[in-house]
């Protein structure tokens, strides 16, 4: 495996595994200067981001007036030398969701509080197309990312994501199981499959979602089922 794929998986690892970041903007009111704000995203089932944001947020306006933005996230990761944490930085286009039903659910599926943001004041969800992309993994682990990794369509799967969901949960529940524990040290015999991504899934455990890495896209149902029998027979020793 080369150095800049490895830098990838490490990439994508700590990006589906955090729902915080730091957007910043073009400012409208300060002549172009940079501005930064907390917000919480989630990563659609390709690499696109989606925010939730009100009309009434000083990042909204300045999205409106220039759809130009970055998206940094950090490790939480309890690093000694604080200037040797991961980050990555992913630069790109906001664009306003017309049709947010799905959005809505998968947005709700990892951050079900948001449901109670409609009734505060006029909250919209914007996409995050990425177009370039820097990850730092320490002193050294530096290097900018293959973009045409993260501006994928919808994967082919994608109109079988319940079927593939409900046929794991009922007849590999044990495979299931056998995953959260090889990535996150965690038994838990009531684990269930909740959502998909190119990059591997996400399960739900005691109202967690953890994110069991494949360390490479699956695009279509052939590419996806031979990754979930490779994962078993990789952690079949786990298989209670």
């Amino acid at each position: 495996m080369t150095q800049k794929k490895q830098y990838e998986q490490m990439a994508v690892k700590l990006y589906r595994s955090t729902n915080m970041a730091v957007l910043s903007t073009i400012s409208k009111r300060y002549d172009g200067y940079p501005f930064g704000s907390f917000i919480t995203f989630i990563s659609g089932c390709n690499r696109d981001a989606y925010i939730y944001i009100s009309n009434l947020a000083q990042h909204t306006k300045n999205i409106e007036n220039n759809p130009k933005a970055c998206i940094t996230i950090i490790s939480n990761d309890d690093e000694d030398d604080k200037q040797n944490t991961s980050r990555l930085s992913m630069m790109g286009n906001m664009s306003k969701v017309t049709d947010d039903k799905e959005c809505g659910h998968r947005f709700q599926s990892f951050l079900p509080e948001s449901s109670t943001y409609k009734f505060a004041h006029d909250f919209n969800f914007y996409k995050f197309n990425i177009s370039n992309i820097r990850w730092i993994g320490g002193f050294g682990d530096i290097a900018w990312l293959d973009e045409s990794h993260w501006q994928t369509n919808d994967p082919e799967w994608k109109r079988n994501e319940d079927g593939i969901i409900n046929h794991m949960n009922e007849d590999h529940q044990n495979v299931i199981t056998a995953s959260l524990n090889a990535q996150h040290k965690i038994n838990d015999e009531e684990a269930r499959m909740h959502l998909l991504c190119i990059d591997g899934y996400y399960i739900k455990s005691k109202d967690k979602l953890y994110f069991i890495n494949f360390g490479k896209p699956c695009h279509n149902v052939k590419e996806y089922k031979a990754m979930l029998v490779k994962q078993a027979r990789t952690y079949r020793e786990l298989d209670k």
